[in-house]
């Protein structure tokens, strides 16, 4: 009986402690989330982003660092920006101009295969 409780208690413990190997990629949600406060200078804005714009895509940034992530992202901008007309050489420059690297523009016509 003490065999079959240490093997319960080991099988217990290296659930806790078994590397993980898969990759979790960020979700649609907070993408939208980081972005959202780009959604009115990227269909109608001029000159730099506004502060609040540039700390989402800071975040957003800075939650892309796998290449599920930067892939999911992707996917979840290139379905925002088919669902709302972006001026195309605010989505290209957003980055940059935000002083931050984005895997992907703001744009309906990335290819997200290429991403990651």
């Amino acid at each position: 009986m003490n065999v079959l409780k240490s093997l319960a208690i080991i099988s217990v413990l290296g659930i806790f402690f078994i590397p993980r190997y898969s990759e979790s990629a960020i979700s649609c949600s907070v993408v939208i989330q980081d972005l959202q406060p780009c959604v009115s200078y990227l269909t109608s804005g001029s000159g730099n982003p506004p502060e609040t714009c540039c700390d989402g895509v800071k975040s957003l940034a800075a939650a892309t660092t796998t290449s599920a992530d930067k892939k999911a992202a992707c996917q979840c901008i290139k379905s925002v920006a088919n669902s709302v007309t972006v001026k195309p050489e605010l989505a290209q420059a957003l980055a940059s101009n935000c002083g931050a690297s984005l895997p992907v523009d703001a744009s309906p016509t990335v290819d997200c295969t290429t991403v990651g």
